[in-house]
């Protein structure tokens, strides 16, 4: 038997502030790789166009509303197929985000469990995901420290 195969289409942001920190989500305990950083996003619903998906995420992960400013990257991911849980192929869309309202909260039963700014400096010791991780070496390489929120 071979094992069951999907495709995941999942939307990201890259959110800085007017100090030019990051935002990124812990993942919850349930999810793998626990404790982990990401970027704020997720899953498309069905039907969901991409722009939309990045800011319903935002809103459900950070509570922040925001304004998609710009494609920054697509990449894709094979996950699993060696533990028998099936494998999945996971195409990854990153908008750059500027945040105009909201408040800074933890998602509550969600795949993550808290969302924290951190500078770029910060940023590179935390344990990010892959996802994370090029996104931040995309901000540091092309991207001067400014002001991109709005707050």
């Amino acid at each position: 038997m071979t094992d069951p195969q999907r495709t995941r289409v999942a939307a990201y942001a890259i959110c800085r502030d007017d100090a030019g920190r990051m935002l990124f989500c812990r993942l919850a305990p349930a999810i793998h790789p626990a404790g982990a950083w990401t970027l704020p996003g997720g899953g498309l619903d069905f039907g969901e166009r991409p722009e939309a998906a990045v800011l319903r995420e935002l809103a459900e992960e950070a509570g922040y509303s925001g304004e998609v400013l710009a494609l920054a990257d697509v990449s894709d991911h094979l996950f699993g197929g060696s533990d028998g849980g099936g494998r999945m192929h996971s195409i990854r869309i990153v908008y750059r985000v500027r945040i105009t309202g909201g408040e800074l909260r933890d998602e509550t039963e969600g795949s993550t469990d808290t969302c924290a700014w951190f500078t770029l400096e910060e940023a590179r010791g935390l344990r990010l995901v892959g996802l994370a991780r090029r996104a931040l070496a995309r901000v540091v390489a092309e991207d001067p420290p400014g002001p991109t929120s709005g707050l």
